[in-house]
């Protein structure tokens, strides 16, 4: 940030109530996300990552500072910022967090444009804050997402097969309690499976840990696998309890999705819709073969 910049911003202090509002938000959004960086990079080992927050961090403060001269007070950070993206980044990455935390920049700069149209150095801020969005997309070098392919594995195959086959055994067996122990079993098997194969596809990467890339496939088929059949536990209608298992399905796209697309920067749309009729539509068909099975067999 120039010299020259501060010092003009600086020297100005008596704006209209409507525009002080503005720079006090844009104040309080620079300290706040100065705290946050600062917190996360705190945390991490050194290295380049917390090199480049700990840089970000400087640069907010600086803003910060420039919009606090111009006001001539202080201005709290949003603590509840602070403490929900620096929780995000310890439980859910790094990469999530801080691309979560990017959208708010965004947000951020439209602001900035507002308060550049009366103080035209206030569009220098946010060219700072659109280079670190620049910076934090080569930033990420997180082990988690090495094995995100491994998890999408494990999740996707247990969707797609398990809903089509707890469709299928909901019209040919009818009884809750009895599909559930089908399905449990079919889907542990089919866990282990799973994980067996990843292991040994992966054993022949380079970089890549073949028994984790294998133990996160299970486990997220295993996982996914418990929440869908948890509803004939305790649903004793079978097409009751097959309308909540494709509802939670559906929820468990909506949440893996937007992960994915906020820690990749992928199209959410397009990839929860793909993900979603695969799985209803499997489901659909199965629940019309178990329909055909049951006609067949004689099955009551």
């Amino acid at each position: 940030m120039g010299q020259g910049m501060g010092m003009g911003m600086g020297m100005r202090k008596n704006f209209p109530p409507q525009l002080q509002h503005k720079l006090r938000n844009a104040a309080r959004n620079e300290i706040t996300e100065h705290m946050i960086y600062r917190r996360v990079a705190g945390r991490m080992r050194h290295g380049s990552n917390r090199e480049i927050l700990e840089r970000i961090a400087a640069q907010e403060k600086n803003h910060y500072e420039q919009w606090r001269a111009m006001l001539g007070e202080d201005v709290a950070p949003s603590w509840w910022k602070v403490r929900l993206f620096s929780l995000l980044a310890r439980f859910l990455g790094l990469s999530f967090s801080l691309r979560l935390m990017e959208k708010g920049e965004s947000l951020a700069g439209q602001v900035y444009g507002e308060i550049g149209k009366d103080i035209p150095e206030a569009l220098e801020v946010m060219e700072d804050e659109q280079r670190h969005e620049q910076e934090l997309l080569g930033l990420i070098n997180e082990r988690v997402l090495q094995y995100v392919s491994s998890f999408v594995l494990g999740l996707n195959d247990a969707l797609v097969e398990l809903t089509g086959a707890l469709a299928g055994l909901t019209l040919a067996l009818r009884e809750t309690h009895l599909i559930a122990t089908v399905g449990l079993i079919t889907g542990i098997a089919a866990a282990l499976s799973m994980s067996a194969a990843e292991y040994l596809s992966t054993k022949e990467e380079k970089g890549k840990n073949a028994l984790q890339a294998g133990a996160m496939t299970g486990v997220a088929y295993l996982i996914t696998v418990i929440l869908l059949i948890m509803p004939y536990f305790f649903i004793s209608n079978a097409i009751a309890a097959l309308c909540a298992t494709l509802a939670i399905a559906l929820i468990i796209i909506f949440c893996f999705t937007f992960y994915i697309s906020v820690a990749r920067r992928i199209p959410f749309g397009q990839r929860f819709l793909e993900m979603a009729a695969i799985s209803m539509g499997v489901a659909t068909i199965n629940f019309f073969i178990g329909f055909a099975v049951k006609q067949w067999f004689g099955i009551e």
